[in-house]
């Protein structure tokens, strides 16, 4: 009796590259010409990713240039939960954070079209803020892993192919 392959779909980014991305983006809105003297700045404290600027069209721009640096550094712009501009005394802010693990709404999406869509005899479970998706055939796996690649509400990987 054979048993059932396995595998784990996650959403998980690099902190580290996320890290490298933010430091390359402050030193390009430090030395870039249009930023000079219109408080352009970019931080990062705990989860939350502070951009500042004086318009709000500025503070898109610098939007733009981290968005920029964290696809060069590999990190899927899905993973960006970034808010609306918004003014705060003389400037202009917008919030973002770095979304990590799968919501249990998106987990629920993905559980129904995996029922729907993926091969017959694709199981799938939500554990946490991950899935386990078991078949005993291989490829059936790898059909639903085609699948999924095309699900574009989160950053997916998948993880522990067994």
């Amino acid at each position: 009796m054979a048993s059932d392959s396995t595998f784990d779909v996650v959403s998980k980014v690099d902190k580290q590259e996320v890290s490298n991305a933010l430091i390359q983006a402050q030193k390009e809105i430090a030395q870039r010409y249009d930023f000079k003297g219109v408080g352009a700045e970019i931080d990062y404290s705990g989860e939350t990713i502070l951009l500042k600027a004086s318009t709000e069209e500025r503070v898109n721009t610098v939007l733009d240039v981290f968005q920029s640096k964290l696809v060069k550094r590999g990190i899927s712009l899905k993973s960006l939960d970034a808010g609306e501009p918004y003014a705060s005394g003389k400037e202009y802010r917008l919030e973002a954070s770095i979304k990590e693990g799968i919501a249990q709404d998106v987990a629920k999406k993905i559980n129904k079209l995996i029922r729907d869509e993926a091969p017959k005899g694709v199981k799938s479970s939500i554990q946490g803020d991950e899935l386990r998706v078991s078949s005993k055939s291989r490829d059936d796996l790898q059909a639903t892993m085609t699948l999924l690649k095309g699900f574009d509400e989160a950053d997916l990987q998948f993880v522990n192919l067994r």
